[in-house]
């Protein structure tokens, strides 16, 4: 059993229910049919919001420990007092004294270079999924000489850690290094329950975890790498780490984060990554970059030493490095 009297655990466990929450009722009060296409107003509030609360919890707790988040508040410091005005109402909402110059100063406390001992957070992980009222999480994970140590994936939308379910308990799912990965519904009720992976062997009857996002990958390398595993299933799209919950739970047995041809330079954020690796270790999976290599923590904000992800159930992953290497040829 995950030891959950861990003061770090229990603060990861704490901080991203509590952010989760807010998260919802920032989608609840601002997304809506008549939200714009290319309206990230919403997305961009709950980013905010969810930065400025973990990392004023954090400075409280556990006030020696850096903070490497996704957001900085330039922007609303520069120009958007109407947009830091309504971060900080969400924020006094849990924090009732939060002014908005405290909330611009806590956001800006994710912007620090990673140190030998630091926690990750991605505050909203599927910004697409986040608008459409699908999956999204908030993704925090503690790291130490580069090796990721506890992860925490708060999903509103996720249930049983694997059921894609808008309005319903969510997920919480956590890990910590040996000790295994857990959920429980997001408000916590009901017990912590163990996740593990597919015990699923068989390449052709793989189930495939894509992103909804096309920009996200190389759609044609993806095909072809279905094909030569011989994969006949329709792929489970879904946005975020939230996927790396639902591998754990043994619903899907390959993620792939391929190299779009739009950005052949591109490195993955440590934030994007973080949690869900462990969470996938922890329930009996295996992750790596595409070359095989482990994800490398250690090289500030990116993983600057890795090309990609690529997670599995452990058993199909040989031979999903070996279709990656026979597409590439």
């Amino acid at each position: 059993m995950i030891d959950l009297n861990n003061p770090e655990l229990k603060f990861a466990v704490d901080a991203v229910r509590q952010a989760a929450s807010l998260a919802a009722r920032v989608q609840a009060e601002m997304v809506s049919p008549a939200l714009t296409k290319n309206d990230r107003s919403p997305v961009s509030v709950a980013d905010y919001v969810v930065q400025a609360l973990i990392a004023q919890q954090l400075e409280t707790a556990f006030p020696d420990t850096q903070l490497v988040g996704e957001e900085d508040a330039g922007v609303l410091r520069a120009a958007e007092t109407a947009t830091l005005e309504r971060v900080a109402g969400f924020v006094a909402t849990a924090i009732p004294a939060a002014t908005t110059a405290q909330v611009a100063d806590w956001i800006d406390l994710g912007t620090r270079q990673p140190s030998s001992r630091y926690w990750t957070l991605d505050p909203i992980d599927g910004t697409k999924g986040f608008l459409r009222r699908e999956q999204y999480a908030v993704a925090l994970a503690l790291i130490e000489e580069g090796q990721v140590q506890l992860a925490a994936l708060g999903c509103p939308n996720l249930a049983a850690a694997h059921e894609m379910q808008a309005g319903g308990p969510g997920s919480l799912v956590i890990a910590a290094r040996d000790q295994g990965a857990w959920f429980q519904p997001l408000q916590g009720k009901g017990a912590w329950q163990s996740l593990q992976v597919s015990p699923q062997s068989d390449r052709t009857r793989a189930r495939l975890l894509r992103s909804a996002e096309a920009a996200h990958t190389d759609l044609n390398a993806m095909d072809e790498i279905a094909q030569h595993l011989g994969v006949g299933a329709e792929p489970v799209r879904m946005d975020s780490q939230a996927k790396y919950a639902v591998l754990a739970a043994g619903e899907g047995e390959l993620l792939f984060r391929l190299i779009s041809p739009k950005m052949p330079d591109y490195k993955e954020k440590i934030w994007d990554q973080a949690a869900g690796s462990l969470i996938v270790e922890e329930a009996g999976g295996k992750i790596t970059d595409l070359d095989g290599k482990p994800l490398n923590f250690k090289h500030g904000r990116t993983l600057a030493e890795n090309r990609g992800v690529l997670a599995s159930n452990g058993h199909l992953h040989k031979a999903a490095l070996e279709a990656i290497r026979a597409v590439e040829a």
